[in-house]
């Protein structure tokens, strides 16, 4: 059985999506022959080149003309003279192109367009193209301008180029997500299938398709192709759906599609949409495993036996864990085909333990990925929010699952959440460094739920155990765990950063939200990580049902007091949206939750809607006057601006002041710091729980010894107590 892995676009450009990793080192495991392509990096190149931009332009010019017409004639004088700009300076956007891709591209220099020689030229230059966002970038430099700023002039150049192309050419294109405010929406299927044939899907998508598999549509192989097709997002649904009808259209019977991944997860759980298999024949639920092995053994029967070439004979016969096919009946309805719906029974788990032990010694298998072609974007100076558009990092995941899975506003009730399984993490580890190796990529993003602190110091520990040649970063919970010792030793062993649910900064708020956690080890927990050297990033969310004015200030005054005490690095805001596999939908089904009224979405006459996760609940509007000045106060604190500024400020229009106390987290910080030097005091007759990570003690006179530890000179007696090291290189775990 030939496979192919393909991840539509538009995903995060720095790297790879994990997805494919996964399943490439999955059926490779099973002896199949398999591909894994990234077409969301093919489509980059295929419009941001010299070619690409020459047809973006031959195609929108016209319209980018007469929409700055309109924008003149309506008083948006600067609309009209972005959009004739970018039209004038066409030409030197597509002399341009090539070294903006390169400049993003730092492994990959090795043409005269693409090296440093003509960063002299792109910085200083007057014959070179600038939009809004490049200006911007320039106009705000605390620092002169050197050809150091070349690759963020870059990144700045790429993003007003895109910024053209949603204005001009195609509105759903973005760098990031494509067509994902109308996936989204409440629409109906029809409306959904719509994004497939959009501008840049059109023009740039399927004829890059027709290119790269031109030879295939030629020479059919003998066997049967089976097709996996990504859907991490609903930014990348549209291009899933594009992708999907072309293979089906021109491989009719010889190939089989398949779609998965989060949005399929999460959106489409109880679909009945017919028209869905015009794109694909089957949808996979959660890890897929299980059902994909279950799969190849049905069709590789069905072939042994002669069947039809339709694989639907193959999988229709005998059930499919995890796998749902639909069939339209003689009578017009439709019959959903999905078995093993009883958890007690012997098949089910079996195929539960299967895909455990799958999750728990699977590696990612990056062997078809070519790193250096990422770029790299410099979308902000903040350090730690570079880390997602900065570095071409290998993604995996310590544990499926969260181990904690019980936040309210969580889909708790999905296998991605309450699916909780550790990985053998000295095999992850060796596997990891091995490919690292290979591609000369030494830097993990594990996109774990939530990291398992255990598991993060094992990773550490056998990081440590070979010199420490990665470097990672993921995502964590705020919690006790991770005291001062524990974050020394993690730092030790190569971690650089952490982001977390923070969600609400309140006491009560955290309760309401099953937190399982509070602000006194949230603080901690921030404390460790910043004295160790870790960057912190933490996620908030506002608009919650039970969120009054006074909690929605008070948590943006902790929220000040954590940036203007130092302990975090950067934050996002997040609007609260209610979902049918949340918890706290679970909860109020049960009639536990008092003061939450859902409201199912409107569906249009004969259209019913396509993703039904997101619900309405009566209030949830009142929340969204906020959401600017939020994101505003956060983007001035982010950056060390404006920390001074009673957060009632920030607002056009009347909030109540905060009651929180203007030291409250100064407070806490102590409360840290007393139980931090307390437990310094402790030791520990266990050397397997020692570990001195202040490199080469070095004898001075009057029997002491001096030695470093990060950036700073100690010096103690020899036969000193443990507690004059602690904190000072010496770490005790736990």
């Amino acid at each position: 059985m030939n496979v192919l892995i393909l991840q539509p676009p538009i995903v995060q450009l720095n790297t790879a999506y994990p997805s494919g990793a996964y399943l490439s080192a999955f059926f490779k495991s099973l002896c199949h022959k398999t591909s894994w392509l990234d077409l969301s990096l093919e489509l980059y190149y295929e419009i941001f080149s010299r070619a690409g931009l020459a047809k973006l332009f031959s195609l929108c010019s016209k319209n980018a003309l007469s929409l700055a017409e309109k924008a003149e004639n309506s008083g948006d004088e600067a609309t009209a003279f972005n959009l004739r700009r970018y039209v004038a300076q066409k030409d030197l956007w597509i002399d341009w192109i090539d070294f903006i891709t390169a400049m993003l591209r730092p492994g990959k220099r090795d043409s005269l367009s693409s090296g440093y020689e003509n960063a002299h030229r792109f910085v200083f230059g007057a014959h070179v193209p600038r939009g809004s966002r490049m200006e911007n970038y320039l106009a705000n430099l605390n620092h002169d301008l050197t050809t150091d700023d070349a690759r963020a002039l870059a990144s700045f150049a790429l993003a007003d180029l895109a910024d053209f192309i949603a204005v001009a050419f195609d509105k759903n294109f973005s760098l990031v997500r494509y067509a994902e405010s109308l996936t989204v929406s409440e629409s109906s299927f029809e409306d959904v299938a719509k994004g497939a044939d959009s501008p840049i899907l059109k023009e740039f998508y399927i004829p890059m398709l027709n290119r790269l598999f031109f030879e295939w549509t030629l020479h059919k192989s003998p066997e049967k192709l089976l097709v996996l097709i990504s859907v991490p997002f609903a930014g990348t649904f549209a291009a899933a759906l594009a992708t999907g009808r072309f293979f089906k259209t021109h491989f009719k019977d010889s190939v089989f599609v398949s779609f998965g991944g989060g949005f399929i997860n999460t959106e489409l759980r109880e679909t009945n949409e017919l028209s869905l298999f015009n794109y694909c024949d089957a949808i996979s639920y959660d890890r897929g495993y299980a059902s994909y092995k279950q799969l190849i053994q049905e069709m590789e029967a069905s072939l042994s036996q002669n069947s039809p070439g339709d694989f639907c004979h193959a999988f229709g016969a005998r059930p499919i864990f995890k796998l749902r096919q639909f069939a339209k009946l003689a009578d017009g309805s439709i019959s959903v085909i999905e078995p093993l719906s009883d958890e007690s029974s012997d098949d089910y788990k079996r195929a539960v333990a299967y895909e455990k032990e799958v999750t728990s010694s699977l590696i990612p298998d990056f062997s078809d990925i070519d790193f250096s072609q990422y770029p790299r974007l410099i979308d902000d100076t903040n350090p730690m929010h570079r880390l997602w558009s900065d570095g071409s990092w290998l993604k995996a995941y310590m544990a499926h699952g969260c181990y904690w899975h019980k936040c309210a506003f969580c889909d708790v009730t999905l296998d991605y959440v309450k699916g909780y399984c550790p990985t053998n993490i000295q095999k992850l580890y060796e596997g990891l460094l091995s490919q690292c190796r290979e591609k000369g990529i030494y830097g993990i993003h594990f996109v774990d739920e939530a990291m398992p602190p255990a598991l993060m110091i094992a990773f550490a520990r056998e990081n440590i155990a070979h010199g420490s040649p990665i470097t990672w970063w993921g995502n964590v919970r705020f919690e006790k765990s991770f005291t001062r010792d524990v974050a020394d030793f993690l730092a030790y062993g190569g971690l650089i950063g952490v982001s977390a649910g923070l969600e609400s900064a309140t006491g009560n708020g955290l309760n309401a939200i099953h937190k399982g956690t509070d602000l006194h080890s949230i603080v901690g927990a921030c404390c460790a990580f910043k004295e160790a050297g870790i960057l912190v990033h933490a996620y908030m969310i506002y608009g919650y049902w039970w969120e009054t004015p006074q909690d929605l200030i008070n948590s943006m005054e902790t929220l000040r007091q954590f940036y203007a005490n130092g302990l975090l690095d950067s934050c996002f805001w997040h609007k609260f949206v209610l979902t049918r596999h949340s918890r706290v939908y679970k909860e109020w089904k049960e009639g536990k939750i008092e003061g939450l009224k859902p409201i199912d979405p409107q569906e249009k006459q004969n259209a019913p809607l396509f993703a039904k996760n997101g619900l309405h609940f009566e209030g949830e509007k009142k929340s969204e006057k906020y959401g600017n000045s939020l994101d505003y106060s956060l983007n001035q604190w982010m950056h060390g601006e404006g920390l001074e500024i009673p957060v009632q400020k920030w607002f056009d229009f009347q909030v109540p002041r905060p009651t929180v106390g203007k030291d409250f987290i100064e407070k806490l910080i102590e409360k840290y710091e007393s139980r931090r030097d307390e437990n310094f005091k402790k030791s520990s007759d266990n050397p397997d729980k020692k570990f001195w990570l202040g490199g080469e003690k070095i004898p001075l006179q009057n029997g002491k010894i001096g030695w470093f530890y990060m950036g700073e000179f100690y010096t103690a007696k020899k036969n000193s107590p443990d507690s004059a090291f602690r904190g000072r290189g010496l770490c005790v775990l736990p």
